[in-house]
Order: C-alpha cells, then structure tokens, then sequence
C-alpha cells in the first residue's frame, strides 16, 4: 500500500479508534458495581466518572489521543505511513523533519503577511541571509538520499535565524494553544446549539424504549435550527410527527428548576382531541391500534423487580413498545383539546410518567413548538443497575423498530415479532 494511502488508515486507527477504545475501557473500570466503596481522590473520581460519563469520556478520549500524538512516530506503521514526512527518515529525525515542515509553513506565512513590515525594519542583507537559510533547509528536507546530518545543521541555522529576525511577527506556543483550544470550543458548542447534543435518561418514564442510564444523542436541526437566546426557529414549517420521541423545556416549570429538559413520545398534534383510557391513547376518537406481547419483568435501578404488561403501539409510521404497570389502571382521562403551535405527549411506560395529563395541576397540558429541543438519535452509551457499561443497547435506534433489553425473555421477544407481523393497515386517526 502506498505511504499516502495508508496516512487514512494510520490516522483514524491511532487517534480515533484507539484511544476511545482505551477511554471507553478506562470509563468502564472507573465505573464498579456498587459494592465499592472507595474513598479518598479515587472514590471522588469513580462517582464523577458514574455521575458525568459523557464529559468523563471526552476528557479521557483527549487525554489518549495527545499521548498517542506524542508519540505517533514510534508507533506501529508509522514508518511505513510517512509519519514525519518520508518513509527513509531515521525514527529519531521524524519529529524534527515535521518541525522543518511546520518552520518553513510559519516562516512563509510571515514573510507574506508581513512583506511592508519586513522591509521596513529589516536590511536587505539580513533579509537575503533568512531567505538562504530557508532555502538550504528544504533543500535538505528534499535531498535524496535523506542525509541527518546536513539536515540538522540547516535546521539550527534557519530555527536560530527565524527566531531572531521574525520573532516579532511568530506567534508563541501558548497561543497557538489558546486558540486552537478556543476554535474546538466554538465548534463543539456550535454543533451543540444547532445540530447535536447528547442527553442522559434519569427516570423511568419511558421504560423500555429508553432504559434508565441510558445516554442518547438528540438531532436538534430535526425541527429546525433554534436563535440562540431566543425561543423561535429558523423554519417554523417542521412539526413534530406523531411518535416522535422528542426532548422538550418542561412546560410547566417548577421554580426551582425551571429549564428542566424532559424526554416523551408525541401522540397528539394541534387540533387533535386526545383522551386516554387505561393508559391507551384515543386520538379524535380513533383507538391507536395496539397489540400485548406478554408480561414484563423490570428494574428501575433501586433493586425492585415490577411487572406489567407489553404492548407495542402503532402510530403513523412508527411501532414502538409501551410498558403497563400492574395495579395502576389510570382510568379515563380526559378529552383533552391540543391548541395551535403545541403538541401532546406521552410516556411509553404509561402508568408511571410524568406527561401532557399531569401538567398543569393535573388538567392536562401540552408541549409549545418552542420547547422543542430535538428528536432523539440512538444510544450512544447504557449503564446497567450495577454500573456496568450494557454493550448491547450501544447504538440502539430510538426510533427504530421495537427492541427488547438485554436479557428479556424469548417468548418476548416471538411476542414483538408476532405484533410486528399484524401490523394493522390504518395507523393514521381520522382527517390525517
């Protein structure tokens, strides 16, 4: 394979894949079950690593990365990668000929920024005496064969005079990271406000679509981008779409939490009339069709097994599953009326969530457009009950076919395949 060819397989298996690999493993073993009870700076570093898993991954997946960078021409195919420029360079010259490169790019920069500047406050002979040096330094840079030696004194000879006579113009090593820190801020928090941004499932209100601890990347350019600071959007013409798992503002805000993010399903859209009936929405009067899987077995993360019943529900263009808990029959609720620029929405696990009929001190109320943040993506990470990382919901599509958790029984599982098979013809209420 040629050296510039195997450059793309060197790069993202050394500084990607590798140290998320380690800083997902490093994750993993700061995260035990919770018979551990260390104390101390260690104890301090398991539960902010347990309780900030995603800021936790990133700090180490850095950390990985710039020793792997420190070391990247003493690293396996390096050599062969043209790490440092040239396959024939001696590994102890790799860093130094990256370092030629890097002072011939800086000195031209200077020189084609500054050209008044220079001429002004440099005489045409020291002038002449910079240009030599640099120019016997790429000579030695290109020379075939690669000879260190004469390579290292042209180096020394245009680093000493680059530093003297450009100095002024060089930009210092503090800055450099200032900025590039401050460039991968920008970017991070841009693609934050406007196109993803990873939240973290506290509750188990929409058990089991989402399984508490699991953390989940959210599309926020699904409905159009948000003004920063403000609550409107660029396009106003993306609606939700009915079982859309959507995160959202609280609508009702408690006074001591007032921007508390909420993750739920969207049943109902403006003009719907929407009444619920043991926990089974009613859209317009039209039941949305559903089908029992079996009976679940379940954790929240406290140790206690509930149970209740599996349904999946089918919705417009999505099935998905719904969770019944026994002894909490809901009754009849509602009708509800779903007013202009808002929606209404639900928990899968219906008889344990927090939704449209609670709010408002219990008359029911909806989600504004506004509120809005995004539509949830797929899991990125999961935590079982003991602090285990669950790498079987890695990647699991939120908005993808049902899926059962780990560990749930087969009959289940021929149940969902069953339901999935009698997928009814209408899913749409009436006037849609």
């Amino acid at each position: 394979m040629h050296k510039s060819k195997l450059r793309y397989v060197f790069w993202p298996i050394w500084l990607a894949a590798v140290p998320l690999g380690l800083a997902a493993l490093t994750l993993w073993a700061l995260v035990p079950g919770h018979e551990s009870m260390a104390t101390g700076f260690l104890g301090r570093l398991r539960g902010y690593a347990q309780d900030q898993p995603v800021p936790s991954l990133i700090v180490l997946f850095t950390l990985y990365e710039v020793l792997l960078y420190r070391w990247r021409h003493r690293l396996p195919l390096a050599e062969w990668a043209g790490i440092g420029g040239r396959v024939d360079v001696p590994t102890e010259c790799r860093a130094d000929l990256e370092h030629a490169a890097q002072l011939l790019d800086e000195a031209q920069r200077i020189a084609s920024r500054h050209a008044k500047a220079i001429e002004r406050s440099l005489p045409k002979a020291t002038r002449d005496e910079v240009s030599e040096a640099l120019a016997a330094l790429r000579h030695a840079l290109d020379a075939d064969p690669f000879l260190p030696g004469p390579f290292n004194e042209a180096l020394d000879r245009a680093s000493e005079l680059v530093a003297q006579y450009f100095g002024r113009w060089r930009k210092s090593e503090a800055r450099e990271y200032l900025e590039s820190i401050f460039i991968a801020v920008a970017v991070a928090l841009l693609l934050r406000a406007f196109v993803i941004e990873a939240f973290k499932i506290p509750s188990g209100s929409m058990l089991p679509t989402l399984q508490i601890q699991d953390h989940i990347f959210v599309n926020k350019f699904a409905y159009g981008p948000q003004i920063p600071f403000q609550q409107t959007r660029l396009w106003s013409n993306l609606p939700p779409r009915r079982g859309d798992v959507i995160v959202f503002e609280y609508p009702d805000p408690n006074p001591q939490n007032p921007r508390q993010d909420f993750i739920k399903r969207v049943v109902a859209l403006p003009g719907d009339t929407l009444e619920v009936v043991g926990g089974h929405p009613v859209i317009n009067g039209w039941p949305v069709p559903n089908c029992r899987v079996g009976t679940y077995d379940y954790s929240e993360g406290n140790g206690l097994t509930k149970r209740g019943e599996l349904f999946v529900e089918f919705l417009g263009e999505y099935s998905y599953l719904t969770l019944y808990e026994d002894d909490r029959f809901d009754g009849h609720q509602g009708p509800y009326q779903v007013e202009q620029g808002e929606i209404w929405v639900l928990g899968d696990n219906r008889n344990n969530s927090s939704d449209s009929r609670a709010w408002n001190e219990g008359r029911g109320a909806g989600a504004p457009f506004e509120n809005i943040k995004g539509r949830a993506m797929f899991v990125w990470m999961s935590f079982g009950d003991s602090g285990q990382i669950t790498w079987k919901r890695l990647f699991t599509h939120v908005m993808g076919a049902p899926k059962l958790p780990p560990g749930a029984p087969a009959e289940l599982a021929a149940g969902v395949r069953n339901c999935l098979s009698q997928r009814p013809s209408v899913t749409m209420p009436p006037g849609h």
